[in-house]
């Protein structure tokens, strides 16, 4: 029972449920992006996000300067369970909705970077033999 009043502590904050609403179904999230998506200062981000972690709904690890954050894959599954009945209900809701709009636009730019990544030693003009 202390388990389930960790949790749905957590959750009941809204900012708290924005950010799971953004994080589930996704690899991972730098707090930039989240940052970006909520139009919230980072710090007051960083504080929802420790919370997160500390109910042990969100995991998180650091490369380099950036911290990133993806839902807990070791969450039980009756806690997976709430928190994905609650991320489907946030969903409907017009701010929920506007910050997944916001962080769709600030992920295009990932993408379009990760697309012209070259590994050690290969070149685009060897990627495109390789193709052939």
């Amino acid at each position: 029972m202390k388990r389930l009043n960790c949790i749905l502590k957590a959750l009941a904050d809204p900012t708290r449920v924005r950010i799971v609403a953004l994080l589930h179904g996704r690899d991972e999230l730098c707090v930039c992006e989240i940052v970006e998506a909520l139009r919230l200062p980072q710090y007051n981000v960083s504080r929802h996000l420790r919370e997160l972690k500390a109910a042990g709904l969100v995991a998180a690890y650091r490369q380099g300067r950036w911290m990133h954050y993806r839902v807990n894959p070791r969450l039980a599954r009756a806690d997976c369970s709430i928190a994905q009945a609650l991320c489907a209900r946030a969903k409907t809701e017009p701010t929920v909705r506007q910050d997944l709009r916001r962080l769709q636009c600030c992920l295009r730019p990932r993408v379009r970077r990760a697309r012209h990544v070259v590994v050690a030693g290969e070149t685009p003009a060897l990627r495109a033999k390789e193709r052939a």
